[in-house]
């Protein structure tokens, strides 16, 4: 495994790319708590500054969490793929409807009764610090590559990891 620190502008890049890749995030809130908050939540969008942005109803736990303590840690997992990214942020929350507009889809029905429904909050995340480990190659690679390690005892570079600040 190879070791790539990423910063900056690198840094919202490989964020964007990983978050909307995976799509499903565990966020973890009332991190001051133990045990934490931890719900499931679909990336609806990360924008050019690296925000991520998600739909939430008003009333949950997640987002009185939020207003109590904007704190918040995101853990995407595709184990299938060997992608991991764990990010660290904060989280605000708003109400604007255009851009709860923007986020919204027909499968966000399923929570919602609409763009127009008074329990649909947006949440944007401002990352600040995040780790990844990613394999950057097919699956098909990787465990070829892990193959070859096996039989010959030579440990092979699969995957990449690292640690960004944004």
């Amino acid at each position: 495994m190879s070791t790539e620190n990423l910063y900056n502008k690198d840094a919202k890049k490989k964020i964007k790319e990983m978050a909307e890749d995976i799509d499903f995030t565990m966020m973890a809130t009332n991190l001051k708590e133990i045990p934490l908050s931890v719900i499931p939540m679909s990336t609806k969008k990360v924008d050019g500054e690296g925000n991520i942005w998600f739909l939430s109803g008003k009333d949950s736990d997640h987002n009185t969490d939020i207003q109590n303590d904007p704190n918040v840690q995101l853990i995407y997992s595709k184990p299938g793929d060997m992608k991991f990214l764990s990010v660290y942020g904060r989280a605000t929350i708003t109400t604007d409807k255009g851009i709860i507009k923007d986020l919204y889809s027909k499968s966000d029905d399923n929570w919602f009764d609409g763009v127009d429904d008074p329990n649909i909050t947006a949440i944007s995340f401002k990352p600040n610090e995040a780790a990844y480990w990613d394999t950057e190659t097919n699956k098909l690679v990787a465990l070829f590559k892990m193959g070859v390690g096996t039989v010959t005892g030579e440990k092979q570079d699969v995957s990449k990891s690292g640690k960004m600040k944004v």
